[in-house]
């Protein structure tokens, strides 16, 4: 069970109809906040766009060891390349199983979204013009400003940073109770619990030039 961001990321495929082709959006999501955190639209459909948006992703998140990336079993994730650069950030590999095509129904789900709500919307002329279109909506709109509601009806990026208050209030917390337990003051004025800091204007030198 996920209990925080940064322990589980989920990715998949897609592909974008222009005036004249098909282009290929690849993205990776934060499974716990549903932020976009890595993605690229390319006219192939090979392991670079993947890689691509998978160094997106590390570059933003620096993961620590053992965070998992979960995809379907397509060549596209299970690619030499894409496998060494998983294993060298020490990621944990999930894959779906064999025909189970809903063991990746959240990342799915976004891409859903981002039909019905972007591109669908649209009629891109070009490569180029999708390009920019996808950045804004992936990152200005659904990143900042779209509602979840299993987010508590917050945007992604704002419950993130709800998460990163809510960590270092509790630190606080706990480096107060520790303050606390060893008998010391918390006062920024009593350096040792016992003597103020002059630097805090406490009481006068007896060296000091009246």
């Amino acid at each position: 069970m996920l209990t925080g961001v940064n322990q589980l990321g989920i990715a998949d495929l897609t592909y974008i109809r222009l005036v004249e082709e098909f282009v290929f959006l690849a993205a990776i999501l934060d499974a716990f906040s549903r932020r976009v955190i890595g993605w690229a639209l390319d006219r192939t459909l090979d392991d670079g766009l993947t890689l691509t948006a998978l160094r997106m992703a590390l570059a933003r998140r620096s993961p620590l060891a053992g965070v998992v990336h979960h995809s379907d079993r397509g060549s596209q994730y299970a690619s030499r390349d894409y496998i060494d650069l998983l294993a060298a950030k020490q990621i944990r590999i999930s894959m779906s199983r064999r025909g189970t095509p809903w063991d990746n129904a959240a990342c799915e789900s976004f891409l859903k979204t981002l039909k019905y709500e972007e591109v669908y919307r649209n009629e891109y002329r070009d490569l180029a013009e999708a390009r920019a279109a996808i950045s804004v909506f992936l990152e200005k709109v659904y990143n900042q400003k779209r509602l979840h509601s299993a987010l508590g009806y917050l945007p992604p990026a704002e419950f993130e940073a709800q998460l990163a208050a809510q960590k270092l209030e509790a630190a606080r917390g706990n480096f107060l109770c520790e303050f606390l337990r060893h008998g010391k003051s918390i006062d920024p004025m009593w350096g040792d619990g016992k003597t103020p800091r002059a630097e805090f204007g406490s009481a006068p030198s007896a060296h000091r030039p009246r």
